[in-house]
């Protein structure tokens, strides 16, 4: 099963595919929470979701790591967007490691970052990215933010000419 055929569910419990939720875009997949020291980076993928036309940026709220997304799909919809104007899709609060992780997350842990990590996602804000098609071409740690030229040069190859 590739990715695009992967069954998902929003924030407000809408079920479809991956591919359907995508529309074709490339992709940049990133396991979010409201309570961390990286939260600010909900700013910076925005931006990238507006200005990069042919990307689609997918916020997955996750509860697993110090337990920074407390919230319910309605705390975690309004704080996205009255904090940082996010309109973006987010998926339902998912775990993204352990027994019960989602099957997205069991397909882009197999992928390595530039250091060579695959395997469990370590902390908020880890990111991937996926070509038109579904083929996972990047993945950055939760440190590299948004507008790193890392991500932005992956994100621009990957973007239709």
């Amino acid at each position: 099963m590739t990715l695009t055929d992967l069954d998902v569910e929003t924030l407000q419990g809408e079920k479809t595919t991956f591919g359907e939720l995508t529309g074709g875009n490339a992709v940049l997949i990133v396991n979010v929470a409201s309570k961390c020291g990286f939260t600010r980076q909900y700013e910076g993928l925005e931006k990238l979701h507006e200005e990069k036309s042919g990307l689609t940026v997918l916020g997955v709220p996750c509860n697993q790591f110090g337990a920074q997304e407390p919230g319910s799909a309605e705390e975690i919809a309004e704080f996205c967007s009255t904090t940082y104007g996010v309109t973006f899709p987010l998926l339902e609060k998912t775990d993204v490691n352990g027994p019960n992780k989602h099957p997205l997350y069991a397909q882009l842990e197999q992928v390595a970052d530039a250091e060579g990590h695959t395997g469990d996602i370590r902390w908020n804000f880890e990111k991937f990215l996926v070509a038109p098609g579904g083929q996972v071409v990047g993945r950055f740690p939760p440190q590299v933010t948004p507008d790193d030229p890392q991500i932005v040069e992956a994100i621009e190859g990957v973007l239709p000419k």
